[in-house]
């Protein structure tokens, strides 16, 4: 049987309850100010460890050359001008790794320009990073270009997030939004000279768009975090087949998706994009070191390998797995407690976790970058539901007591 904690006569006790009352009074009248510092103080950090700590991947020297290419049409001018870039912007350690991996594919790409120009189209068809970078090439080193994007992604993504709380008026769940982004390696993904999360921001953007109605907002935003990382065509296509099975009007999604439908297959052409299953079998069966022309047979045994060493990856040492269980328990248990989402809420809630699924299941990587976008959304789209269940609980005085198990009682 659960009592209430008997009242102390000690005098420590005493003021000490009555210490953890105050300020537990005092958050509750300003939790909404607290909050929003709270997370606007981390994001800050954030863009700050983006700038100064920025993380060395190989990744930087494809994106570089393809931003370039056009000022260098020979592939050993274009991989000199790449590694020559990367070198000048980072330290000799941090270089040694990304160019010296013992003879291993690192190594082979710093020797050979024809094999690592092969791989240019799967970076190339990420095309508004390409773009971006170029332009900012012009009046900064390359390099430094990658971390601006960075930190601006940062802050972009962060003041959408505060948004899209004030909307739902539940600044005071700003720290928890934090966390989740610090379960979800938001840190990593802010640190990585990737279009990741540019990508995050922009979908971040679409998603508000279309919770408060902003179709052409909506649009605009979703079409442009497609551009940024075309795999957002898996969430889109799940989001537009749901609004219509749902009769949910929202032009803006659908329009969004219908730009993106067509420019998928304009992109991967131009880019001269390998295919999916060339592209996944060098990220997830076999780094090859040449794709010009390489075209394995599909085999749905080598697909099955695959996708259970990629899923046994992400259970263990990624996070997307254990952040996208945490966002359906909370949907679950609101919506358990009477506290549902409504019927436009809903349908997004569905496809982003539907399309977390699908994108595992048509690309199965493990990263949690990968999936990143799909990840903060669901706790957002919670936060109203939430703050009505904590205002139901105060206006019906059912506050939080101290409770304690009284030995021998039966449960």
């Amino acid at each position: 049987m659960l009592t209430r904690s008997p009242a102390s006569n000690n005098p420590l006790d005493r003021l000490t309850a009555a210490g953890l009352a105050w300020g537990e009074g005092t958050y509750a009248r300003l939790a909404a100010p607290i909050g929003a510092a709270a997370f606007a103080l981390y994001i800050l950090l954030t863009a700050v460890t983006a700038w100064f700590m920025p993380d060395a991947n190989w990744d930087m020297l494809p994106y570089l050359a393809v931003a370039e290419e056009g000022a260098y049409p020979d592939a050993q001018a274009l991989h000199d001008y790449a590694y020559g870039t990367v070198k000048a912007g980072v330290s000799a350690g941090d270089y040694k790794t990304l160019t010296d991996d013992g003879g291993g594919f690192r190594s082979h790409m710093a020797e050979n320009a024809a094999d690592f120009h092969s791989l240019l189209g799967m970076y190339r068809i990420k095309f508004l990073y390409a773009e971006i970078l170029s332009t900012m090439s012009s009046v900064m080193s390359p390099v430094e270009a990658m971390r601006v994007v960075s930190v601006f992604s940062v802050l972009l993504f962060g003041a959408i997030a505060l948004l899209w709380l004030r909307a739902e008026g539940a600044l005071a769940l700003a720290p928890v939004v934090g966390a989740v982004l610090i379960m979800a390696d938001f840190g990593e993904a802010a640190r990585a000279s990737t279009p990741d999360l540019l990508c995050s921001a922009l979908f971040l953007g679409g998603l508000l768009a279309y919770v408060r109605g902003r179709e052409v907002a909506t649009a605009i935003l979703l079409f442009l975090a497609f551009m940024a990382r075309p795999d957002n065509i898996v969430f889109l296509a799940i989001f537009a087949v749901l609004l219509v099975a749902f009769q949910q009007k929202a032009w803006g999604a659908l329009a969004g998706f219908a730009a993106a439908f067509v420019a998928y297959f304009a992109i991967s052409h131009w880019a001269h994009h390998p295919g999916w299953w060339p592209h996944l079998w060098f990220s997830s069966i076999e780094q090859h070191y040449n794709m010009d022309g390489f075209d394995p047979p599909f085999s749905v045994a080598a697909y099955l390998r695959a996708f259970a060493a990629s899923l046994v990856r992400a259970i263990s040492l990624n996070s997307w797995v254990g952040v996208s269980v945490l966002a359906l328990s909370g949907w679950y248990a609101l919506s358990r407690a009477g506290y549902r989402l409504d019927r436009r809420a809903g349908i997004l809630l569905a496809a982003l976790v539907l399309g977390v699924l699908a994108k595992f299941a048509v690309f199965p990587i493990h990263d949690t970058r990968i999936y990143f976008p799909n990840l903060l959304p669901p706790f957002l789209l919670l936060a109203g539901p939430i703050m009505a269940l904590w205002a139901s609980a105060r206006v019906n005085g059912r506050h939080p007591t101290a409770l304690q198990v009284i030995p021998g009682d039966k449960p």
